[in-house]
């Protein structure tokens, strides 16, 4: 099939389409593509209503929760992290759905598009929650329609947006995809301490009803953006019987063999860092917020973590990086083994905290403040590193399918053993026999990232991989016919 003014690489980036038609081709240019900043201001919004909502789940599960008879009915704190982790677990297990319906059968943005209407609807569900006189519908069964809702939204979209970024770049502007990405991430972190300031205020001074309905209307707002750049993507489209003939080709099968192991050792992070929204909220609690002109609730401490990323990510990507790099070359594996000893760093740091905590005293947030610095740290070298390796690795009918494929295996499994562990501490709790109780708890974990660190760097020395690059005909993939 020839080129059209719709599929040329060479068409005007400004172009107005026209017939519905949608650019398949990334624009011959040397440039920022013209789609980036729609969906830049789509990931910020819709960043916001995901954060907003999961920055106050556990105190609204250990404080506001209700039965159907308007009576309090409060879960213990380890129930609350089962049902945080176990959430985050489901929202992070659900991409590979997205993403095989994305490179199978719908394309991107179809299914950005479709599956953003069911996360309006799970916002939806958590902002009538509260109101069970009206609705009629015990909360905790509201609650758990709308997290299912969440889940199956925020997951199906979150293997698609990282992909439709590298999308839009072809051979001439590849060389921006490793800054595009850090400003994708920059989107997220913008929209997510706004939320973790905002809502946790919502939720002391107005109560569930509005704390869940804002991000709602703001995922609303990102659903809108996105539609409106609708003619300035390129859409790359579904590869059909392509994508599975790609996914058990000899060239799919060894990147799935290759990132799988990387996947593995990585799962330890997110155990790690997703207790920032949980066990660290719970410790935040025994802690002195007063910073002088300004008091922090304890959920209102986890926008730190976004906003040290705002600073950490032109601060490594300008400074830090290029100084290592003049020691010794600084490739993606040597960012993310240096990022996975700094996760566990920060969890020394919590410890201590905690006990000081344990012998009755009230130390103040000042601790999970450097705690939080050290562990943003690491998010910038494990997480947007591997964001953007995982892109370059798949081929090319693969992307979405190996992106949905690493949040599962790295923070899907994470996330759902540490809600494993938290149950059996409560199951031994009720039983009469604690363990890991106070600062045991964060010295175990702190001893799990230690040995997930150490044997990672031993077995990057041995990976080999392929580069592939949308619009470069010398990566294009092998079949097997």
């Amino acid at each position: 099939m020839s080129d059209s003014p719709y599929t040329s690489p060479q068409a005007e980036p400004n172009e107005e389409l026209r017939g519905g038609k949608y650019r398949t081709k990334p624009f011959d240019i040397d440039y920022m593509p013209p789609g980036i900043p729609f969906i830049i201001g789509n990931e910020a919004a819709e960043r916001f209503s995901y954060y907003g909502m999961s920055g106050i789940l556990f105190v609204f599960l250990t404080s506001y929760l209700k039965d159907k008879a308007g009576t309090d009915t409060p879960l213990t704190p380890e129930q609350a992290k089962q049902w945080v982790h176990y959430f985050i677990g489901a929202v992070y297990a659900f991409p590979i759905v997205g993403a095989i319906l994305s490179d199978w059968l719908w394309g991107k943005y179809r299914t950005i598009l479709y599956v953003s209407l069911l996360y309006c609807v799970g916002h939806g569900l958590l902002a009538v929650m509260d109101f069970p006189s009206i609705t009629g519908i015990d909360p905790k069964v509201m609650l758990a329609l709308g997290l299912a809702c969440l889940a199956m939204g925020a997951g199906g979209i979150k293997p698609c947006v990282s992909s439709h970024v590298g999308d839009q770049f072809g051979p001439r502007n590849e060389h921006l995809i490793s800054r595009v990405f850090g400003w994708f991430y920059f989107s997220i972190n913008l929209g997510s301490v706004l939320a973790m300031v905002i809502c946790p205020w919502l939720l002391e001074h107005y109560g569930p009803g509005w704390a869940f309905g804002v991000p709602g209307v703001l995922m609303a707002l990102a659903t809108f953006t996105f539609w409106l750049g609708r003619n300035r993507y390129v859409h790359i489209p579904a590869g059909g019987e392509r994508f599975v003939e790609q996914t058990f080709s000899e060239n799919g099968i060894r990147a799935v063999l290759n990132l799988l192991p990387l996947y593995a050792f990585i799962f330890p992070f997110f155990m790690l860092f997703d207790q920032t929204h949980s066990a660290w909220v719970e410790q935040a609690e025994s802690m002195n917020g007063n910073f002088g002109f300004f008091t922090l609730l304890p959920s209102q401490l986890q926008a730190v973590n976004p906003a040290f990323i705002l600073m950490f990510i032109p601060l490594f990507s300008y400074v830090f990086y290029p100084a290592i790099d003049r020691v010794f070359p600084l490739t993606p594996l040597r960012k993310i083994g240096m990022g996975l000893f700094l996760t566990a760093v920060s969890f020394v740091i919590v410890a201590l905290a905690q006990q000081s905590i344990d012998a009755g005293d009230t130390p103040h947030m000042g601790w999970q403040v450097l705690a939080y610095a050290v562990i943003t740290a690491a998010e910038v070298m494990v997480s947007i590193t591997v964001l953007e390796f995982s892109y370059t690795q798949a081929p090319h009918k693969m992307k979405s399918f190996v992106m949905g494929l690493y949040l599962l295996v790295a923070i899907a499994l994470g996330n759902i053993l540490t809600a494993f562990i938290n149950g059996y501490l409560h199951q031994q709790k009720e039983a009469g026999s604690p363990l890991l109780e106070g600062a045991a708890y964060y010295w175990f974990f702190t001893g799990v990232m230690l040995v997930a660190a150490v044997v990672f760097v031993v077995w990057s020395q041995f990976y080999k991989g392929s580069t592939y690059i949308q619009g470069d005909a010398s990566s294009e993939d092998a079949v097997v016919q």
